[in-house]
């Protein structure tokens, strides 16, 4: 069987994500008897989206989940640097972090040497197996599932703009480029210079099935053989929250939409793409998507299924999502740097609650 390990996008609370990978590595450890066992050892294919990617392109170097967590602990605040009120009132409108700290850790974490000075491209030996990070490309306005499969059309050597010579750290900070908060990361392709920003504006901020696609579907040459028995796509979102609008037409008004409606449609794709790959899917696990259609496990479904799907995430209905956010008013924000010990204790009691070994093997 091949498995497809999936990161959602969602900022700072990709830490839930780490708390769920945390015991998914221990279980892998127990069963295999393996106490180093890394997740690039188990899984043959990670796709990530923003800070999906960084997590991804992390387990698939060959990290533990140990030590993705401590970045996050150690440098989120770092990676969430305000820019000085004293830069050009321009820089100030078009970002609200500096992109520099970022940049410059994840140069030094995807390099040859270790210290930055050798930057990984994406054809790096050192990617231990199959990596997908999803870009949005502004130049053309598409969305670019990038991989590091040396077959795919766009991956030829003998093209200028081949992309797997695109510098790692530059991938994964394009993917985590989320507008208003960081700059756009500009990348040179051949003859040409296009600007990329997060892939969570593109349809694929939960990229399940465009992994799956990506390993299935002809065109893009790696040519898995499809059905549950064959492919297994384990999928972690970073927390749902819900985007119910206030009933009172009077509080619509332009600065409440501007502000509200971008996250409700990431929201509302992310969670289609879930729903579409529990209709392709034979879903072995997963929360109830709405009262109507359940969460879909064991429902005989017409046509053929694709893989065997597993989908972790935790969704808060109004009354909860109330009382956390009294507690924490940040927790739902992409830079929630203070809610970071609140969001790892709820990870940790999913993963104990859902997590189980049959769902991964």
């Amino acid at each position: 069987m091949k498995r497809i390990l999936s990161l959602d996008g969602g900022g700072i609370r990709g830490v839930f994500s780490l708390e769920i990978l945390l015991h998914i590595q221990q279980l892998l450890r127990d069963h295999y008897d393996s106490p180093n066992l890394v997740l690039a050892d188990h899984f043959d294919l990670f796709s990530g989206t923003s800070t999906g990617a960084i997590i991804a392109t992390c387990l698939c170097w060959g990290m533990t989940v140990e030590q993705i967590l401590d970045l996050y602990v150690q440098y989120g605040s770092t990676m969430f640097r305000p820019v000085p009120w004293y830069r050009p009132i321009k820089k100030i409108l078009v970002s609200r972090y500096e992109a520099k700290p970022l940049s410059e850790m994840l140069q030094r974490l995807f390099s040859e040497d270790g210290d930055g000075r050798v930057p990984a491209l994406l054809d790096s030996p050192r990617l231990k197996k199959a990596l997908l990070v999803v870009v949005r490309n502004h130049s053309t306005g598409s969305a670019w599932p990038v991989t590091n499969n040396a077959s795919a059309v766009f991956n030829d050597p003998a093209r200028a703009d081949c992309n797997l010579k695109i510098p790692l750290w530059k991938l994964v900070r394009a993917s985590t480029a989320a507008p208003v908060y960081f700059d756009p990361e500009e990348i040179v392709l051949g003859d040409r210079s296009c600007v990329f920003v997060d892939g969570s504006i593109t349809p694929y901020n939960n990229p399940s099935l465009i992994g799956a696609l990506t390993a299935i579907l002809p065109c893009y040459r790696m040519n898995w053989p499809a059905g549950p028995d064959n492919i297994r796509v384990v999928s972690l979102g970073t927390l749902r929250f819900s985007s119910a609008l206030p009933a009172k037409v009077q509080k619509l008004w332009l600065g409440f939409n501007a502000a509200s409606i971008p996250p409700a449609l990431i929201q509302g794709i992310a969670w289609q793409q879930d729903y579409l790959c529990r209709c392709l899917g034979e879903c072995l696990y997963g929360e109830s998507l709405d009262t109507e259609i359940g969460d879909l496990v064991g429902v005989p479904l017409p046509g053929q299924r694709w893989f065997s799907y597993v989908r972790y995430n935790q969704s808060y209905k109004t009354d909860r999502m109330e009382e956390l956010l009294r507690n924490d008013p940040m927790l739902a924000k992409l830079d929630a740097i203070n809610a970071i010990p609140m969001l790892r204790e709820i990870g940790r009691v999913y993963a104990r609650e859902h997590v189980r070994l049959v769902h991964l093997i």
